[in-house]
């Protein structure tokens, strides 16, 4: 087995090569990483190209004899290059993969930005089977790009892929950080879209944290997964006929219950919340045909989400670094 991994130097990247070089059911498998800016460490069973995915002739290079596709790299917000990445990149892995002898599996990992995530309202939990509605901007624009391409190759010419749709993905200490009022905030929303500068201010100097409102007026519900569970849904999904051409919401059994939450911060750690009113939507990507289809089961639900962040201490040589924002 030979995996091209896109994206391998990132969050989930770096995860799942440690997974599949450590686990004795891949340890004949090989990795090569299509790496741009960053590199990886050496490793006797894992190898690197260098150049651009939006290069027909890097694409090709790294495609040679490969026998499985995991693309993970992506691109937030910036037009030409998350068109780059997951257009003409997308076009290039999956021509290669298609006229490849030896290719086996393509497996695309996708974005609940698909469905629109807390920006979209759904009156049912949002499943497979749900209408694409992304919200505007570019970065959820190429994710629906993405999935709809791997589809067309199915159609067209019958290639084994499916697609593993994921919400917000959670590591380390991310959603300590998610509640953060300070300039240390990890992803959204942006508190100046939904609070003055001076409430911010003060309800970072009172070390509370947010307990948002969704536009019912009900402590909003949000659809999250650890790294870790990611992995391993992906690795339930390598190499397994049940993901033949099928596409998974990867994500907790139910959402994070932002209410919940801060009853438990301020029960365990003392913490106070705030009410935080904004225009979102509660959602809920049910998660069953994965569990039910690879035998997969997240470990992480909300309070063991929160707890793990909050515990999490850092080393000194483990600097906090943002892969991008949720």
């Amino acid at each position: 087995m030979l995996v091209l991994v896109t994206g391998a130097t990132g969050k989930v990247g770096q995860v799942l090569l440690g997974r599949i070089l450590a686990d004795p059911r891949w340890a004949a498998a090989r990795i090569r990483a299509l790496c741009h800016n960053r590199s990886l460490p050496p490793h006797a069973r894992v190898e690197s190209v260098r150049g651009s995915i939006a290069d027909r002739t890097t694409v090709d290079a790294a495609m040679a004899g490969v026998t499985h596709v995991i693309h993970m790299a992506t691109v937030k917000e910036d037009p030409q290059q998350a068109m780059d990445v997951s257009v003409k990149g997308m076009f290039w892995l999956l021509e290669a993969f298609r006229a490849s002898p030896t290719a086996e599996q393509f497996m695309l990992i996708g974005g609940d930005c698909t469905v629109g995530h807390i920006s979209v309202a759904y009156d049912a939990p949002i499943t497979e089977a749900s209408p694409r509605r992304p919200y505007p901007g570019v970065y959820a624009l190429s994710k629906v790009l993405e999935e709809v391409m791997l589809e067309q190759y199915y159609i067209q010419y019958g290639i084994n892929g499916c697609c593993l749709r994921a919400p917000w993905i959670m590591e380390k200490d991310d959603f300590r950080h998610v509640l953060s009022f300070g300039e240390d905030q990890f992803g959204g929303p942006a508190w100046s879209s939904v609070i003055s500068a001076e409430e911010q201010a003060r309800y970072a100097g009172e070390s509370k944290i947010p307990l948002l409102i969704d536009a019912a007026g009900q402590p909003l519900k949000r659809s999250f997964v650890h790294v870790t569970d990611l992995v391993e849904a992906m690795l339930a999904a390598l190499g397994n006929p049940a993901a033949h051409q099928q596409l998974f919401n990867i994500a907790m059994n139910r959402p994070l219950d932002y209410g919940t939450v801060a009853a438990h911060l301020a029960r365990t750690r003392g913490l106070g919340s705030v009410r935080i009113e904004t225009p979102f939507h509660s959602n809920w990507l049910d998660n069953s045909k994965a569990r039910q289809a690879l035998n997969w089961e997240p470990n992480h639900d909300a309070i063991g989400l929160v707890d793990a962040a909050f515990a999490y201490q850092r080393a000194a040589d483990d600097p906090r670094k943002v892969w991008y924002v949720g």
